[in-house]
């Protein structure tokens, strides 16, 4: 290496330079994408009855699902808001989908626990917010 000259050693880091950079720039994106996929904003839980859970897609099948909060105004004898809260449920969580079939049948006011996600993903679900269990109120 010692009678390398100029251009060749200006080559050969050059080429270990973006092979540092091309590196540092994948283990950014795995990291960032990593944060994004498994990332958890928020937990919580909402209350109400189940109005659907049904599985769409044509490529990725996901489960997805609708909430009815019944929401009750502040004034005695006015009818309740209609306000819904979407969800998905992933596909692995077979028991919680199971649940979630009966109670929307039934009509019975549940609990659902749920995660909050920083990003969609198509193959994950069509919403941000994730169910991960479901408390039956009795």
């Amino acid at each position: 290496m010692e009678n390398e000259s100029f251009g060749q050693k200006v080559k050969r880091k050059t080429v270990s330079f973006f092979k540092k950079f091309i590196l540092t720039l994948v283990i950014l994106g795995i990291a960032v994408f990593s944060f994004l996929y498994w990332g958890t904003y928020e937990t919580g839980i909402m209350a109400g009855k189940v109005l659907r859970i049904s599985e769409k897609g044509l490529i990725f099948k996901t489960y997805e699902g609708k909430l009815n909060l019944e929401t009750f105004g502040a004034l005695k004898g006015t009818s309740p808001i209609a306000e819904s809260f979407d969800f998905s449920v992933e596909t692995s969580n077979v028991e919680v989908i199971k649940t979630l079939q009966d109670v929307a049948l039934s009509g019975e006011r549940v609990n659902l626990h749920f995660k909050k996600r920083y990003a969609q993903f198509p193959w994950r679900g069509e919403t941000r917010y994730f169910v991960t269990e479901v408390e039956r109120i009795k």
